[in-house]
Order: structure tokens, then sequence, then C-alpha cells
């Protein structure tokens, strides 16, 4: 066997920075090398292909200049590719030599050689055992130096990565995010196909409905006046299907919601939309965990429960404040309002005095923090769960003769009346209390809401949310939300969703207490999917509208369609509705969903890549039959009187 001088990312012997920082993940390490045919016409192999085993080998490899790195006796190249890095030695003197240390960063480049065996073995790489004496290389294109470092730990922001997008997935964090998410689609295609589901298309260019999120409005051209929507989910049409006979649909689709934007959502996400009939709740949820069982096993090696926990949503809002409870750990909120309520300290303490309902959850470990530190969650209380108000206890010391505790209320609240809450709170040692309050009754919810999602700030600060996973169903949510401010219901799922078969009496007497045959999958404290069983029937559904304020004229208009299919022998059927990008977001342990999106929006809306949206010409409105009319924010008008003033 041939060997390689000494490289020169052998003195030290341990990696270069560019080596540490461009090495596929260690999943990816840890696989074995391809065994897809990659050869074409200007290749024989990838650059992860290649092994000990090669050694004496002629080989062409095509790829990216990861760097370029020039010793004098010899020049070093790392050549990188979607599969992986490949090291290549140009001896000096020799015609490739020359161009070899000349190469800029991400230059496109062809080479021949002979595969030999490093003396100085990289370990965090898959190709490390060789390297490539090159006898010819081939400069097939040239690079500006990029904006930002192609590595993985590298120096640019979001948005100058979302703008040079092309660049950024050449990374490997956004690459192996997209190869994964591509892995996950395939495992639930398949596990679908081989389940009987059809996957069948639905339009894009479908009918405005009043309910639920904004649409995405589309002109049309020859039906001037009129506008179509782009599907916020194809709900409707798959319950057609259903009535149609295709029995068990599905389709990995585009959805679109114009709503206020976050980490985990887009105006723009992928569905992953089943529907079943001749079933009932039970069904669903088995069939559907059975799914995902299948690709946590695959794509993370865990195993799910089997069957996943069932959750009342009454439940879940009792003990955690949240309809999507992480379950990874403890921390349930506990009722305070009747200890509270009876307390003379209460009297002078209108924040607990005027409320309906007081919630507390003990937070582990942080009542030994200092007063200073914790008056600081006050502030994000407010900001981040939407809290009014945030009341505090420290449990620094709870042995009995000898507490010392701490409070917010201490001014108005005796020792004796604070130790009740302890009690009441069920807290430890080292605690801290935190205590909400708000309305009860058709409000109460809410209050426990801000609670819940207090509860998952703190889990996430103090690293309960890190590892592992943990699925559960949530089940028999609330049919209808009442709205003050409307005077009048909205339908917590959407209008399709069917009652649970031991209330639908109650649709007559007291439909807000109502509960609807519905469920959501939870992982993770994510809602990663949820679906229902429908109505199948017009008598059914003309009552639910009903019950949300359309008259019969309006809900024939919207969804006359759907109504007329109705009455041709609709069957029983429901089906779930998942995430992939949500999905994949759990699975690679990020928070951001668009990691996992080839060419994601910012929190504006905004795709940075190509400018989108941007406004069209008055030829363009004028053939649609529109006009636009931009109202300018009072901000802005502000901002500009100011400058103008300044002048």
């Amino acid at each position: 066997a041939k060997f390689s001088v000494l490289s020169t990312d052998a003195v030290p012997p341990v990696a270069t920075p560019s080596e540490k920082n461009n090495s596929p993940s260690s999943s990816l390490s840890a696989a074995p090398a391809i065994v897809a045919d990659l050869s074409t016409g200007l290749r024989t192999h990838s650059c992860n292909e290649l092994r000990i085993s090669d050694v004496g080998t002629s080989v062409k490899l095509c790829g990216w200049v990861q760097v370029a790195r020039d010793m004098n006796h010899f020049a070093f190249v790392d050549l990188r590719d979607r599969y992986g890095i490949t090291q290549i030695v140009f001896k000096n003197p020799s015609p490739g030599y020359e161009i070899a240390k000349n190469l800029g960063r991400e230059y496109v480049i062809s080479i021949e050689g002979e595969v030999i065996e490093r003396i100085a073995k990289n370990k965090s790489r898959p190709t490390g055992d060789i390297e490539v004496q090159a006898s010819n290389i081939t400069v097939l294109n040239i690079s500006k130096t990029p904006p930002f470092l192609i590595q993985d730990d590298t120096d640019a922001n979001e948005d100058i990565r979302m703008i040079y997008r092309y660049l950024d997935i050449r990374r490997n964090p956004i690459k192996e995010g997209l190869l994964m998410r591509n892995k996950v689609s395939c495992i639930i295609r398949n596990h679908l196909n081989d389940s009987e589901f059809c996957e069948i298309e639905t339009p894009l260019l479908i009918k405005s409905t009043p309910e639920g999120a904004r649409d995405f409005v589309v002109p049309s051209r020859m039906n001037p006046g009129q506008f179509y929507a782009l599907p916020q989910s194809p709900q409707t049409f798959k319950q057609i299907l259903m009535v149609s006979g295709m029995d068990r649909y599905f389709q990995i689709v585009k959805c679109f919601r114009d709503e206020e934007l976050r980490a985990d959502r887009q105006p723009e996400f992928t569905q992953i939309d089943c529907e079943m009939s001749f079933v009932n709740q039970e069904d669903v949820l088995k069939t559907f965990e059975d799914m995902m069982r299948k690709v946590f096993k695959t794509i993370a090696n865990y195993d799910l429960p089997n069957p996943f926990p069932r959750m009342e949503y009454s439940e879940a809002m009792l003990n955690y404040g949240i309809d999507k409870p992480d379950l990874r750990f403890d921390m349930k909120l506990k009722d305070l309002t009747s200890i509270i309520h009876s307390q003379k300290g209460t009297e002078a303490f209108p924040i607990f005095k005027d409320a309906g309902l007081i919630i507390a959850i003990s937070v582990p470990t942080l009542g030994t923090w200092g007063n200073k530190k914790i008056k600081a969650l006050e502030k994000r209380a407010k900001t981040e769960a939407g809290a009014s108000s945030l009341i505090w206890l420290k449990c620094e010391k709870l042995t009995p003769g000898k507490e010392k505790i701490d409070s917010s209320a201490k001014s108005k609240y005796n020792n004796e009346e604070l130790l009740a809450w302890v009690k009441g709170a069920e807290a430890k040692e080292g605690d801290l209390i935190c205590i909400f309050s708000g309305p009860a009754g058709p409000q109460a919810d809410k209050t426990r809401e801000i609670c819940g999602k207090w509860r998952h700030i703190m889990g996430s600060d103090l690293g309960y949310r890190n590892e592992g996973f943990n699925a559960l169903w949530v089940v028999n949510f609330p049919l209808l939300e009442w709205d003050e401010e409307t005077q009048r219901y909205y339908a917590m799922h959407h209008p399709f969703t069917s009652t649970h078969p031991n209330d639908i009496d109650l649709l007559n007497t007291n439909p807000g207490k109502a509960r609807a045959n519905a469920y959501d999958m939870v992982i993770n404290g994510v809602e990663v999917g949820g679906g229902s069983i429908r109505i199948n029937d017009r008598e059914t559904q003309m009552k639910t509208f009903e019950l949300l304020g359309f008259t019969p004229q309006s809900a024939q208009e919207q969804f006359g369609f759907l109504l007329g299919a109705f009455e041709y022998g609709t069957p029983p059927h429901g089906g779930c509705a998942f995430g992939l990008d949500r999905l994949c977001t759990i699975l690679g342990g990020q928070t951001s969903i668009r990691n996992y999106i080839a060419f994601p929006k910012n929190n504006n809306g905004r795709d940075m890549m190509i400018d989108s949206p941007s406004h069209i010409t008055k030829e363009q409105l004028a053939e649609l039959s529109i006009d636009t009319v931009v109202i300018e924010k009072q901000e802005n008008k502000n901002n500009a009187a100011a400058a103008e003033e300044k002048k």
C-alpha cells in the first residue's frame, strides 16, 4: 500500500477547525458508507464514500472547496459534497499544485487521483483514514467569497443566511434537516400506502370561508371581482372523498394561513393529511400512533409507548393549564382559591380579592434565588405568559418551627397565612411558588392557560424539556368556545367536528358544555397533530352551523357543496392531520421549523432570498380588475413628520 506524506493537520495531531466544523454530524458519521451508485460521467465516488479498503483505487471526485491549505511542499484541499468531505493532496511541483494553492472557498472542482492511506488519520470523519493523491484538477466554476462561513458554527445571523439560503443549505445543520425531513416523509408515505391509504391531490385554488385564520386570496382574471383562497387545510375535500367511497385517503400537502408568525409558524406549511371511513375515535388513534411509533423508532431509535396514554382535555387544563402538556416533568397546577379567599390578608389585596380563580405551581430550585433575580421573573410572566401579575413565595427553609420564607405579598399576609400557601401548593424546600389569578367560570381555562404557559417556560429554563420524548393523546375537547366580544360561539376545532356521543342532547340545552369527538396528538408539549370524528349528515351539520351564527342561507352559500354531498349516503368518517415541519423540529431537537424548510419566510412573512412579496405592475392589476390602497401606519407618519421637522 502507498502512504501519504504527513499532512498539515497532523501537527498537532488533532483535526483542524475546518474539519471539526464541517464533518458530518455524529448520526451520519456512524452510518455505513453509501450503498447507492452515485457515479456519473464526472465522478466515480462521492466525497463520503472512500474507505481504507479503497487504497490503490483510481478515482474521480467533484465538489466544493471547503478549505485549501498551501504548505509549500504540498497543498491540501478539503473537498465537500452533499455526502461528506474527502482530503485531497497535491505535490509540489506539479501543475495541480499551482492551481490548488490558489483555490478559493466554495470553488467547484473536479479531481482525479489515487486513494492512499493517511498517516495522520481523522477519526471524526468517515473518510478520515484515507486521502486522494491528485494527478489532475479541473476548476469547474469559481466562487465569490461567501458572506459567511459554510460550516456548522457559522458567523452570520439568520437574516443574512436567509438572503443567501442556497449557501446556508450547504451547511450540515440545514442540509441534514432537509435530509431528515425527506426520510420522515418517505416513512410516512410507505406506512400509509402499506395500510391501503390512497394518496390523492386536492385543489390549491378553493373557496374562501369566514371561519378560522385569515385566508390568502388569489384574484381570478377570468372572473373579475372574484377571488380564490389558498387552503388552510383540505378539510372539506377529504370529507367529500369519504362520501366518494375512497375509504382511506392521505396526502402530504401545502397549506396556507395568513396569521402572525413565530418560531414554529410559517404562512405556508406542510400537513400530513389523512381521513378514514367506518371508524370510531379509537380506530383513528391506534392507526396514527402506529405510524408515529414507526417514525420515532426509525429516525431517533426511540420507542414511543404502545398505546399512547389518553388524557381528557379537562384533566389537562386542571393539572397542567394547557391542552398540550409536556409530561417529561411534573410541576402540576394547584388551586389556592379557597385557601387565599378565606384569609384576612386578602381583604386588602385586590389582586386576589377580585379574582375568581387563584392557581399556583411550585418551581424547583428557584427558591434559592435572590429577590432581585426573582423579581425579573415578574416581567417575563407578563411578556411571555400573558399574566397581569405574578405573586411569588420563596421556600428557603421548611423545617417545622424553623421555617424561612419570603414573598412579594408579605406586606399583606402573615407568616401563618403564607405557610398555608406552601401546604396548598405542595411545595418543597428550595421551591419558588408562582401564583397567578384571574376570572373563574367560562374564563377559568384562560386563567389556567397563563399558568400552563409559565410551567412550560420554567421547564425550558430548568432544562427539563431538553431530552427524550413523551407522547400522548388529549381527547374530548369542548365543542364550542364562547367569545364575549362578539357574543357568539366559535368552533374550538372546526365546524365539521362531531359532538361526543354522550353529549348530543346538550346541543339543544347547554351547547357550551358539549364535548367534541376530537383529539390532539401531543409530543413534548407540542401539538403535532389533531383531528376528529366528523359530522356526516346534513341535519346535524346545519344545527352546528346554527350554533356558530350561520343563517340557513349563509350556510348554503358557503358550504352548500358539502351539505349536498351529505344527502347521498355519507359513511361515518374521521381523520387526523399532522404538521410535518413541527414533527421534524421535535425529532431534530430544535425550536424553529425554519431549519427544516428549504426556503422559509421570516417573521414578517418575507422570502428574503427572492424579495417576496413584491409589487406588481399597474397593467397586471388592471388585468385582474383590482386596485390597491395602502393605508400608511400612524407610526410611519409620525416618524416622517419628525424627520421633516428636524430638517
